[in-house]
């Protein structure tokens, strides 16, 4: 109401500044006329005078209304060039400031709230930056003041920086006028008081602040490197420690544009994602699946039949999987490509020299001109009392100790329930083993919506897996032969223990970036739950930057990946030109059955942060192929900006919905709306038809409701008959509006 009472004030002070023609008295004409007037009030009554110019230049500035110059060139004549700079100097800060803050009252918080996404980057910058840009604007007089002032008010930027900020880049420009209305006889037109000599100087003066920031930088960048010494030649011109997937893309490029390349990997090549995570577990879901799909077989119109297996065989088929995909990232491939690859222990000495203690016990230095840390994640086991005792499996260790298992342990515990913890726990449910998932936080998949949480639980529950939520692990024991795991949970405000037995405890809470080892520590570079980098992947030291798990702020291959070509690219051509780590648009999938695929915001990150959306929703129960596969199960749910086809975020639970998002992912990447993906042929019957089904939720919800009644009439016209009055039109609409209520509700019932 505030809002609303104060803008009505401001129109109608602005509205009656133009009807009772006010603006006559601020042209150079009027101001010319009336000049010996002014003199004699300030000769007469000097205090006075002051004042009503310093409110009235406040209240034109404040109000956004055409005049500033005139007044400028008027306080110029009548008060001389130094008390005139000061007078104007305050009074259009002062008045700019008012209008900045009216700006961030009446405006802010709505354009946020509807444009947020979009002004995410520039609210970043201007928090960072703001003094510079708004500097840099000031001092070029051809950007409109009034309009600098508005759209600032709409920005992070603090007032005070606002205010200072704007009383010195404005100087410059108040002096030229103050100085030109010092000679106001001489002046014909407002034009002639900025020639293309001053517009220029103007100019580059607005570069200045730049310039000014690029040389701060400079003296900063050699302030850090300050106790090192160059070398006047290097060996390489990139060296990566890590050969995970950000590791090997990096490498990869660096190849690719002749650049010369060492690699290093103490371990195996491909990272986590081959050995330990991405491989082996979609090798596990695939087998696990099968076999529920022979427990099943009745929904295809087959028998049923228990599935008959050897867990060893099972375990062997994921190593054989690993074995195949392996010479993709292998030795032998990178050194074709042009890289050289060594097997040891990478570490930084200096922000130029890498030491690499070799696996075969050798010792090698290189000097570098870049350097790329990728030295990846690791599992997190939590501190419980007596783990090391009754002993654990993280997804490092489980492929290679469970593979010596004859038949799969009958009693396991997973502690997790996120997504690798959900996908493990599915599989060994799945696979026969008494699964008991315990997840310290309400609900599974804690990242999604509450409703797909939901639905991730019953998928579990129906796999055979007991999820125990608001249960945290308390201890271990030892008790003869058995395995004890003691849990607590509240019941009813009474807090509670129970006990689990178990034969193999698996931990996957979460993933904790490798920091120490290799140097980082020696040369200040800061870390906290990863390794701090600015947006182009740099770190403390420009030349020596981090990509993928260990740079964060996501834990996934495929963004691994993207870090990669960033980090790479900047750490070879960033003298030139460097680019942004962009992740407006990453999407991930959680591979269970049904799986969880996501790009974008959610529906509860949305609300969380102040976003307006509209939610559509297509069931993929009513889905033709969904129905043919006996997997009607699942939805679609996308987010988009109230009114427009602008998609914010997709959520997909179904089978393959992680193949599914592709299409979203693209449409958000390249600026593609609903109506385009509704505009697309989709082949029939495929489950892909599901996305242009959403698309047509949401234009179905944004029908011109009032053109096609004309439409309707248009064709009733057509037909030769008479259009209906006004009493039988409403009897029809009431009738069908009856029926569809009909319908709706016959449909919540089924």
């Amino acid at each position: 109401m505030k809002k609303i009472i104060l803008l009505s004030v401001l129109v109608a002070v602005v509205a009656a500044f133009f009807a009772l023609d006010l603006n006559q008295y601020f042209t150079l004409e009027g101001l010319k006329a009336s000049q010996q007037q002014l003199e004699s009030w300030q000769t007469e009554s000097p205090l006075m005078t002051t004042l009503v110019f310093f409110l009235v230049y406040v209240a034109v500035t404040a109000l956004s209304l055409p005049g500033a110059t005139i007044m400028t060139l008027a306080i110029g004549a009548v008060f001389g060039l130094f008390w005139g700079l000061v007078l104007v100097s305050f009074a259009s800060t002062v008045g700019a400031t008012l209008a900045f803050l009216v700006a961030r009252f009446v405006l802010k918080d709505s354009v946020q709230a509807k444009f947020g996404d979009r002004l995410a980057a520039i609210n970043q910058g201007v928090e960072r930056e703001g003094a510079f840009y708004l500097l840099t604007l000031r001092l070029v007089p051809v950007v409109p003041f009034f309009l600098i002032n508005l759209l600032m008010g709409l920005t992070p930027i603090k007032t005070r920086t606002f205010y200072w900020v704007s009383q010195l880049g404005m100087l410059p420009g108040t002096l030229v006028y103050v100085n030109a209305g010092t000679q106001l006889g001489q002046l014909d037109s407002l034009a002639g008081i900025l020639s293309p000599g001053i517009i220029f100087s103007f100019v580059l003066l607005g570069i200045f602040p730049i310039l000014a920031k690029k040389l701060l930088d400079q003296i900063k960048k050699r302030r850090v490197y300050q106790g090192y010494e160059k070398p006047t030649h290097f060996d390489r011109n990139l060296v990566v420690i890590g050969g995970g997937a950000a590791g090997l893309v990096s490498a990869y490029i660096a190849a690719a544009v002749k650049a010369k390349v060492t690699l290093i990997e103490a371990h195996k090549m491909g990272g986590d994602c081959l050995n330990y995570g991405c491989v082996p577990s979609k090798a596990l879901i695939k087998s696990a699946k099968v076999a529920q799909q022979m427990k099943d077989a009745e929904h295809y119109g087959l028998e049923s039949v228990q599935p008959k297996f050897s867990f060893r065989k099972v375990m062997q088929r994921i190593h054989d999987v690993i074995a195949k995909v392996e010479p993709h990232d292998s030795v032998e491939r990178y050194t074709s490509l042009g890289v050289e690859v060594l097997q040891g222990y990478g570490k930084v000495i200096d922000p130029w020299t890498v030491e690499i203690q070799l696996n075969d016990g050798g010792v090698q230095r290189l000097t570098t001109r870049s350097i790329i840390i990728a030295a990846g994640a690791q599992p997190f086991v939590p501190p419980i009392p007596g783990i090391e005792d009754t002993g654990y499996l993280t997804s490092d260790t489980l492929w290679a100790e469970l593979a010596k298992e004859e038949d799969i342990p009958e009693r396991m515990v997973l502690l997790g329930g996120g997504p690798i913890g959900c996908e493990l726990a599915q599989s060994f449910g799945r696979l026969g083993a008494n699964v008991i998932q315990v997840e310290r936080n309400p609900r599974v998949m804690m990242k999604e919506d509450p409703e797909v949480s939901e639905l991730a639980q019953q998928a579990l529950e129906k796999s055979g897996v007991t999820v125990l939520t608001n249960h945290d692990a308390v201890r271990c024991e030892l008790r003869g032969d058995d395995k004890v795991l003691i849990l607590s949970y509240d019941d009813n405000g009474v807090q509670k223990e129970k006990e689990v037995i178990f034969d193999r405890l698996i931990c996957a809470v979460g993933r904790t970036a490798r920091l120490t080892g290799y140097g980082l520590e020696d040369l200040g570079i800061e870390t906290e739950r990863t390794v701090v980098t600015n947006d182009y992947l740099e770190t403390l030291f420009p030349n020596i930057y981090a990509a993928g798990d260990v740079a964060g702020p996501y834990q996934f291959t495929h963004t691994a990946a993207h870090q990669a070509w960033y980090a790479s690219v900047n750490a070879l051509f960033g003298e030139w030109k460097k680019f942004k780590a962009d992740y407006s648009v990453i999407p991930w999938t959680t591979f269970i059955d049904p799986e969880v695929a996501r790009v974008g915001l959610s529906e509860s990150e949305a609300k969380e942060k102040g976003i307006a959306y509209e939610v559509t929703r297509y069931g993929i129960d009513d889905l033709d192929r969904a129905i043919a596969d006996s997997s009607a199960e699942g939805f679609v749910k996308v987010l988009t900006v109230p009114g427009k086809d602008k998609i914010l975020g997709v959520t997909i639970v179904g089978t393959h919905a992680g193949d599914l998002l592709a299409e979203f992912v693209l449409a958000m990447k390249q600026g593609l709306g609903l109506n385009k993906i509704l505009g697309t042929i989709h082949t029939y019957p495929t489950l892909a038809e599901a996305n242009k089904y959403a698309a047509g939720e949401w234009k179905k919800a944004h029908a011109p409701e009032k053109l096609l009644t004309w439409v309707e009439k248009y064709h009733s016209w057509k037909r030769g008959q008479k259009p209906e009055t006004g009493a039988v039109a409403a009897e029809r609409q009431a009738a069908e509006q009856t029926e569809k209520q009909t319908e709706n509700q016959a449909e919540k019932q089924v």
